[in-house]
């Protein structure tokens, strides 16, 4: 049996027809290496799975993790990675926009310059990432302790002994996995980058999430707290914020300008914060559990129940420390960060069936 000297991890949603043309493509760069790819794919509809696994009875070097009921970039990524045995381990999208061809100088790099990382990025940004790309981009690049011009590229080489310094200190949750090793280790990550230019796509559609923004800054925060506060229960803050902010202007709306009574307009408005915070966080928060259907409205209805039940907890928690004197504004505080906990441990738990003591591996 043959040890791969490189495992390609392809993370995979809706990429069927691209799974053969990419392989005859990685067959072609990696010619003379031992190597294995390794499609981890989010249950595909259009029966990706179904092709790699045709294609893996043809050949020895291809393999298929099928992910069930669970989505998101990052848990994809660091699964494929985990399953290998390889010393190197390259990340590759599935649309082949990524330049396949520079694998075996990246690889060499890797193990000649005894680097942790080699990171692929686009030409246009590799001489000034301060000057060029989206804000995003911009702005990462000055955080972060080592200069890399796409920490947000998903076309990287990465040793074995660096993923396994980060593995603890991972968040494993959305679409950035360089972010998240970069940020997860101690100490300076030795690093080279490659300029590519991206190809056009060859088949499907991108499943980018336009949460992506949020999430990164909450990435941010989440490392910076050294992952005290999970990056789940900051996504759910961040989106009860905003449901109390509507809770509030629909209150003075109904109670001020309609003239209401008091438990009407407090029940129209709670009931539209929580139908919005449900929303917010079925399509940011837990977007790798995310609900549609039926599955939605059994979901919401959980959501209502574990956030009434909040309410009563914020209420009596926040009652006993103002009688324990207290200050009145600390009491309510705290009142409202235990429900927090218990609204998130519920609703994780039971709406989206997640796990709510781990940033969320999806």
């Amino acid at each position: 049996m043959i040890i791969p000297e490189l495992t390609v991890v392809v993370p995979t949603f809706n990429e069927r027809p691209n799974i053969r043309p990419l392989v005859t493509a990685l067959e072609k760069a990696l010619s003379g290496m031992a190597w294995e790819v390794i499609f981890v794919d989010d249950d595909s509809p259009d029966g990706t799975s179904a092709e790699v696994h045709a294609l893996a009875r043809e050949k020895a070097n291809v393999r298929c993790l099928r992910r069930l009921r669970r989505r998101g970039l990052s848990s994809a990524c660091l699964e494929g990675m985990l399953a290998s045995s390889a010393p190197c381990i390259a990340i590759l999208d599935g649309d082949l926009q990524h330049d396949e061809t520079l694998l075996p100088a990246m690889v060499e790099t890797l193990q000649r310059d005894k680097l942790d990382l080699v990171v692929g990025c686009q030409a246009r940004e590799r001489h000034d990432p301060l000057a060029h790309g989206p804000w995003t981009t911009r702005l990462l690049s000055a955080l972060l302790k080592v200069p890399v011009c796409d920490p947000l590229s998903g076309f990287f080489v990465v040793t074995r002994d660096f993923l396994e310094r980060a593995v603890p200190n991972l968040a494993i949750m959305g679409f950035r996995i360089l972010l998240d090793l970069l940020t997860a280790v101690k100490g300076p990550v030795r690093l080279a980058e490659y300029p590519y230019t991206r190809r056009e796509r060859h088949a499907g559609t991108s499943t980018l999430d336009p949460g992506g923004t949020l999430e990164l800054l909450l990435l941010l925060l989440e490392k910076w707290f050294r992952h005290y506060v999970p990056l789940r229960f900051l996504m759910f803050v961040s989106m009860g914020s905003i449901g109390a902010l509507l809770h509030l202007a629909v209150m003075g709306l109904l109670l001020l300008r309609l003239e209401m009574p008091f438990w009407i307009s407090q029940s129209v408005a709670a009931t539209l914060a929580m139908t919005l915070n449900f929303t917010l966080n079925n399509r940011f928060t837990f977007r790798d559990h995310r609900l549609r259907g039926w599955g939605f409205l059994r979901g919401l209805l959980i959501y209502y129940g574990a956030c009434s039940i909040g309410t009563v907890i914020s209420v009596l928690v926040g009652d006993f420390l103002y009688e324990q004197s207290v200050v009145w504004w600390l009491a309510g505080f705290l009142g409202a960060v235990v429900a927090s906990v218990w609204n998130f441990t519920t609703t994780a738990t039971f709406s989206w069936n997640s796990r709510p003591a781990s940033g969320g591996n999806g």
